[in-house]
C-alpha cells in the first residue's frame, strides 16, 4: 500500500526546494484605523491561520517595509483564489434589524457603507431590498468556532454553524430575545449577519422563541445558498479573525527556490551515503540479523515517505534531512531487541537463535514502548498547540516514530523469525549475529569500571558543561536568524537571467554566507539577509552586479520576522507542556524521582546545545529550531531506555533482597551501553555524511545534530542517572 501511494501521491515540496507563490499585500487603512507598526503585525499574525487553514505547509509570512506583507505559499494550486482569501476583511457582525429603508436612506446605501457614521447602516440583503440595521450587538471576536456543515433532511444543504462564547452566549440570546418581540413578517423580527459590510444572511427568528428569552445555548446557523467550497471559506475566515485593516494584493507572482540544485544534490548524496554507511554497520555488528534490519528501515523509509505523501504533508530540507536522520534513529528499536536477544543467548544458554529472539522481543518491549510513547506525546501536543513548521515537525515526527515501532516490531521480527527458523542458521548460530555478545559487552565484562561510584562527579561534570554553555550565551549571545529578527530584502532587475547558483556563491564569497536567494519573475533576484548598514547594501549590489552586465535596484526594504510573536510564543508553551506531560507520563511508568531525572536531563542538553551555538557564533535560526526539537526526542529517548534497565533490575533484586540503587544503576547503565554505543555511531555516520556531502545548506543543521547526539548520549548515562542516584540517597 505504501508503494503503491509513493509512486502514485505527489509529495509537496517547500519553498527552499521548489518555489512557489508570492503575494505582496499591501495595507489600507481608513480613517480613524491605526496603520501602524503593531496593526500589520497583528495583521500577519491573522494572515498566518488563514494560511494554515488553507492547508498550505511551511509558508513564509513576514512584514515588509511600513505598509506590505509578503506572503509566499508552496504548491498553491490556485494562486488567485488563495490572493482572494487572504484578502478578505472578513469583519463579521450581527445586528438587529431596524427595518426596511426608505428612500432617503437608499440614497444613501447607493453612496457606499456607512457614509455617515451617525447613522444606521443601510444594506441591501439576500434579496436585493435595503434594510436599516441597528450597530453591531456582536462581531467576530465573540466567536468560539465556526464549521461548515451539511444538512440534506432539512433542506438548509450547506450552511455555516457559529458558537459563541463567553458574554457572546449572552449578547445573542439578548439580540434574538429582543427581535423576537416583533410580530411574524415585520423586518424587524429579522437579525442580520453582515460580512465585510455585504449581508449574508437576515434570517427571521423562529415564532417558537420567546420574547426577552431568546435563543440559548449559544449557536446558530448561517444560510447563504452556499456550496461545499463557499461555506469552507466562509467558515475559515470566521475562524481566522478578521483582518485589522484592510489590504489589497498588489503583485502576485511565481518565485524560484530559495536553496539551489547544487544543494539539492548535495543532500542526495548525502543521504545515500549515509544511509549506506548506517546499513552496513548494522551489517558488521548483527550480520545476517543486522542484513534484515536494514531491509526493514527501507521499508520504514517507504512507509513513512507514503504517509507524508498520503498526509500532503510539505517537505522542506531540514525536513528531508530530520527524516533521513530519523531511518538512521530508528535503528534504535532494533538494536534494542538484539542486544536483548544477545544477552538472553549469553546468559541462558539457549540451545537455539530463534528462542533468544522471541526473549529479546519480549524483553525489548517496555523500553520501546515507553520510549516511543514519549515522544509521541511531545508530537501530539507541538501538533495541538503549536503552528507553523513547529507544527509541521510534530506531524514529520509522529509519523516517524509509529513507522518505526512498526519496522522494528512487525517487520524486522517477521524476517528474522524466518530466517532463524531455516536449518542452516540453527546449525551455524555465529551467522545470526546473536550468538556472541559483542566488542562492546566483551569489554565491559573485563574492566567492570563500576560507573556509578562517584555520581557526584559526573554531575560536576555536566554542571561544570551547564556554567560553560551559559556564559557563552551570556558573553557571546545568541545570533538569532532573520526568521526571528527580520532584515533586509532587496530586489533587483537584472539585464540578463541570474543563475541562482552563482549569486549565492558570489554574495558568501562578499561576505554573506547566509543570505537568502531567490529568482523572482522574469530577469529578476531578491536577497534576503539580516540588518545590513548602507555600506554592505552596496556590498550586495556590486556582487550581484558582477553576474550581468547591469543590476539596476527595484526595491530595498526592511522585513520583520517570518517566526512572529505569536509563533514563537506558541512554541514554546507547546514545547513546556509537552515536558510536563512527559514527566507525568514517566513518573507514572517509572517513578517521579527518575522522570525528574530524565526531564533535567533534557533540560541540560538544550542549555549546552545552545551555549555551543553562542560560542561558535552559528545563527539559530528555523533550521537550528528543528534540529534542537530533534535532539529533545533522541534524548528522552536515551534515558528511558536506561531506566527501563533500572526498573528490570529493581523488579529483580527486591526478589534478591538487593537494595542498593547505586549499584542497581550502574549495572543498567553498564548493561545498556551497547545499545547506546551501536544507536550512537549509526545516527553518527548519518550525520556525518550530512555535514561532509551537505553543503552549506546543511552544515549547521548536522553540526546541531552531533553536538545534540553527543551530548543526549552523555547526559542519559552521566546526567540522568546519577541525578537519580542522588536523589534516591537524598530521600534517605
Amino acid at each position: 500500500m505504501s508503494l503503491y501511494v509513493a509512486m502514485s501521491v505527489p509529495v509537496h515540496l517547500g519553498l527552499d526546494l521548489r518555489g512557489g507563490t508570492q503575494i505582496v499585500l499591501e495595507t489600507r487603512p481608513t480613517a480613524g484605523e491605526d496603520a501602524g507598526p503593531d496593526t500589520v503585525d497583528r495583521t500577519v499574525e491573522v494572515l498566518r491561520g488563514r494560511v494554515d487553514a488553507l492547508g498550505v505547509a511551511e509558508p513564509t509570512i513576514v512584514r515588509s517595509g511600513g505598509d506590505r506583507i509578503v506572503v509566499e505559499l508552496p504548491g498553491v494550486q490556485d494562486p488567485a483564489e488563495a490572493a482572494e482569501v487572504l484578502g478578505r476583511t472578513a469583519r463579521l457582525s450581527f445586528h438587529h434589524v431596524l427595518g426596511t429603508a426608505t428612500d432617503a436612506t437608499a440614497a444613501d446605501a447607493a453612496a457606499g457603507p456607512r457614509p455617515d457614521p451617525s447613522r444606521p447602516p443601510v444594506l441591501p440583503d439576500e434579496s436585493g431590498q435595503l434594510l436599516r440595521l441597528d450597530a453591531a450587538v456582536l462581531t467576530g471576536k465573540d466567536v468560539e468556532e465556526a464549521a461548515a456543515r451539511f444538512d440534506p433532511q432539512s433542506g438548509a444543504g450547506w450552511h455555516v454553524t457559529v458558537e459563541f462564547k463567553d458574554a457572546g452566549r449572552d449578547r445573542w440570546a439578548g439580540l434574538t430575545g429582543e427581535a423576537a418581540c416583533r410580530p411574524t413578517g415585520d423586518p424587524a423580527r429579522r437579525v442580520a449577519i453582515v460580512l465585510d459590510d455585504r449581508i449574508i444572511s437576515s434570517p427571521q427568528v423562529d415564532p417558537s422563541v420567546s420574547c426577552g428569552t431568546g435563543i440559548g445555548g449559544g449557536s446558530t446557523q448561517i444560510n447563504g445558498a452556499f456550496d461545499d467550497g463557499k461555506a469552507r471559506e466562509l467558515a475559515l475566515l470566521i475562524n481566522g479573525g478578521a483582518l485589522p485593516v484592510p489590504v489589497e494584493t498588489v503583485e502576485q507572482r511565481t518565485v524560484g527556490p530559495t536553496l539551489g540544485a547544487r544543494a539539492i544534490t548535495a543532500s542526495v548524496w548525502a543521504a545515500a551515503v549515509g544511509s549506506t554507511l548506517t546499513a552496513l554497520f548494522v551489517i558488521a555488528v548483527y550480520r545476517i540479523l543486522g542484513l534484515l534490519a536494514a531491509v526493514a528501515l527501507v521499508c520504514y523509509g517507504l512507509i513513512s515517505y507514503a504517509a507524508l505523501a498520503a498526509l500532503g504533508a510539505t517537505l522542506t530540507l531540514p525536513g528531508l534531512a530530520g527524516f533521513v536522520l530519523a531511518i538512521g534513529m530508528a535503528v534504535d528499536a532494533n538494536v534494542l531487541v538484539l542486544e536483548r536477544a544477545r544477552e538472553e543467548y549469553a546468559a541462558h544458554h539457549r540451545p537455539t537463535p530463534r528462542s533468544a529472539l522471541a526473549a529479546g522481543f519480549r524483553n525489548a518491549l517496555s523500553a520501546i514502548a515507553d520510549s516511543n510513547i514519549t515522544t509521541l506525546i511531545a508530537a501530539a501536543l507541538l501538533f495541538l498547540l503549536a503552528s507553523g513548521p513547529v507544527r509541521g515537525f510534530g506531524v514529520t515526527l509522529g509519523i516517524g516514530v509509529l513507522a518505526s515501532m512498526v519496522s522494528a516490531l512487525v517487520i524486522t521480527r517477521a524476517l528474522a523469525d524466518l530466517a532463524v527458523a531455516r536449518p542452516g542458521l540453527r546449525r551455524r548460530p555465529h551467522l545470526t549475529g546473536i550468538a556472541h555478545t559483542g566488542a562492546v559487552r566483551d569489554r565491559l565484562a573485563r574492566r567492570n569500571p563500576r560507573l556509578m561510584r562517584h555520581p557526584r562527579r559526573w554531575l560536576a561534570a555536566s554542571a561544570a558543561a551547564l556554567v560553560l554553555a551559559g556564559a557563552g550565551i551570556v558573553l557571546r549571545g545568541l545570533d538569532f536568524g532573520i526568521e526571528f529578527t527580520g532584515g533586509r530584502q532587496v530586489e533587483y532587475a537584472t539585464a540578463t537571467p541570474v543563475d541562482p547558483d552563482r549569486a549565492r556563491a558570489a554574495l558568501a564569497d562578499a561576505g554573506f554566507p547566509h543570505a537568502v536567494v531567490q529568482t523572482s519573475g522574469e530577469n529578476r533576484l531578491t536577497v534576503r539577509t539580516g540588518q545590513l548598514t548602507t555600506a554592505q547594501v552596496n556590498a550586495v549590489g556590486a556582487a550581484v552586479g558582477d553576474l550581468t552586465s547591469r543590476a539596476d535596484r527595484l526595491r530595498d526594504e526592511t522585513i520583520g520576522p517570518s517566526l512572529g510573536k505569536e509563533l514563537r510564543r506558541g512554541a514554546l508553551i507547546a514545547l513546556a507542556v509537552a515536558l510536563g506531560a512527559q514527566l507525568v507520563y514517566l513518573a507514572a511508568r517509572f517513578r517521579l524521582l527518575l522522570g525528574t531525572a530524565a526531564v533535567a536531563a533534557l533540560a541540560h542538553d538544550i542549555v549546552i546545545l545552545v551555549g555551543v551555538f553562542a560560542w561558535l557564533g552559528k545563527p539559530v535560526d528555523g533550521v537550528f529550531l528543528a534540529a534542537l526539537l530533534t535532539v529533545i526526542g533522541y534524548s528522552v529517548n536515551d534515558s528511558v531506555v536506561v531506566f527501563d534497565r533500572l526498573r528490570e533490575l529493581t523488579r529483580h533484586a527486591d526478589k534478591e533482597r538487593e537494595t542498593r540503587f547505586r549499584d542497581l544503576a550502574g549495572r543498567a547503565l553498564q548493561q545498556t551501553l551497547p545499545r547506546t554505543v551501536n544507536t550512537g555511531t549509526g545516527a553518527a555516520l548519518i550525520l556525518t555524511a550530512l555535514a561532509g556531502f551537505g553543503g552549506d545548506s546543511l552544515t549547521d543543521f548536522a553540526l546541531a545534530l552531533l553536538i545534540g547526539l553527543a551530548v543526549g548520549t552523555y547526559s542519559s548515562m552521566f546526567t540522568a542517572t546519577p541525578l537519580a542516584v542522588v536523589l534516591q540517597e537524598r530521600r534517605r
